[in-house]
């Protein structure tokens, strides 16, 4: 290899076998430096492979997905090889197999399920990638730097080593399997077995959906779009104005930014939110409270939490609908899926819906005027800035996060 390697070794409790990993893969690859990313172990994992010569990076637990992308920021540039904490046998041959990035193929099946994870998981790389593969959900993968610069940071979760791969299909990248004599421990068909695969499903299925990039680097399932679904016809709308914000948005920020530029989704959505408003309550102080209400949860959607944080606080004495946003909350505070525009647009509507019902017109126009106050504000100066600077306010929104 032309490229210097590093070689990222995700782990969560394998204090068993992480030692002997990390001691096969510095013998094999004398040159590289092995990163173990320790997902938040309740064992002697981050020492273990210490002491057997790794760099360790002890991280709160989030999902695999998100250790690997916090290895990759702390490998330095060059060609990566991913390998997960309870492989057996050698990856020599990996290095040669002549693509941007080379999965390893088991050449013999140990273990697993009844292959539906799989399966769907081919399936989802056919259609989004163009890609047929036989071995989706691999963990060994040499990762040149082109491929390194198109697939990270990688999808959270187990759907990583999925989306890497449509990641790398859709740049024109070529991707190579290798089939490899190797082994690891087996997932059993039992009642864990089970449940690790169904969240390899689960993640796999949101790997392939809508994906934001978080303010820690961190790329995580956009999941807002559930709060249109549960929220009747006129917040599902100003969730589809907002998804198309999460997909297709310019690096323009506040309203002045998308007015100068003209032709933003963000432009859409200060023009079509307020007419989903008029729509759904006919009146003006509607569009208003909906619009404004839309973009000031928008605006503090830009820490774990916050957003879904002011959405309940508010909701209460609203009477807004919870449930959705109870659900989300602990996912989101974890940084393991983000609201996005989507989400974030959603809840202001459906605080603005509930406004038009529980306000008279004039507490209707003090809560216009106090939301206008706010967005002004956040065009000038950072709102998150000052919720930190506040004792109270910064505690309560430190409050669950990581």
């Amino acid at each position: 290899m032309d490229e210097p390697l590093t070689i990222l070794v995700p782990a969560r409790d394998e204090e068993a076998v992480i030692g002997t990993t990390v001691t096969r893969l510095r013998k094999g690859f004398p040159q590289a430096e092995v990163i173990v990313a320790d997902d938040g172990s309740h064992d002697r994992t981050a020492d273990v492979a210490e002491e057997a010569g790794a760099v360790v990076l002890r991280l709160p637990r989030r999902g695999k997905g998100q250790a690997l992308s916090a290895g990759e920021r702390a490998a330095p540039p060059g060609t990566l090889l991913l390998c997960d904490a309870d492989l057996q046998g050698e990856l020599d041959a990996l290095l040669h197999g002549g693509g941007d990035l080379n999965v390893a193929v088991f050449a013999e099946r140990v273990g697993g399920g009844f292959g539906l994870a799989k399966r769907v998981a081919r399936e989802l790389i056919e259609l989004l990638g163009g890609l047929e593969v036989r071995e989706p959900l691999s963990g060994q993968r040499v990762v040149s730097a082109a491929a390194r610069n198109a697939c990270f940071p990688v999808a959270a979760g187990f759907g990583c080593e999925v989306r890497m791969t449509i990641d790398a299909a859709r740049s024109g990248l070529r991707v190579r399997e290798v089939e490899l004599a190797l082994g690891h421990r087996a997932t059993a068909r039992n009642f864990t077995g089970f449940v690790h695969r169904a969240r390899q499903l689960r993640d796999t299925i949101y790997a392939c959906g809508p994906l934001g990039v978080n303010f820690r680097g961190v790329r995580l399932p956009l999941v807002g779009w559930k709060v249109g679904v549960t929220g009747g016809p006129a917040v599902a709308a100003v969730s589809a104005l907002g998804l198309a914000d999460d997909l297709w948005s310019g690096p323009e920020r506040g309203f002045l930014a998308h007015l100068r530029t003209r032709r933003t989704t963000g432009v859409l959505k200060l023009v079509g939110i307020p007419a989903v408003g008029l729509l759904a309550t006919r009146r003006v102080s509607g569009a208003l409270l909906v619009g404004l209400a839309a973009n000031a949860l928008n605006q503090l959607d830009t820490r774990p939490g916050r957003a879904l944080k002011a959405y309940l606080f508010a909701a209460v004495p609203l009477g807004a609908p919870v449930g959705v946003a109870v659900l989300l909350l602990p996912y989101d505070l974890r940084e393991m899926a983000m609201l996005g525009d989507a989400g974030s647009n959603a809840l202001g509507a459906l605080l603005g819906l509930n406004s038009v019902k529980r306000f008279t017109g004039r507490g209707q126009w003090v809560a216009i005027g106090a939301l206008a106050g706010l967005t002004v504000l956040g065009e000038r100066k950072s709102i998150g800035a000052w919720i930190e600077r506040a004792p109270v306010l910064s505690w309560i929104d430190r409050l669950g996060r990581v």
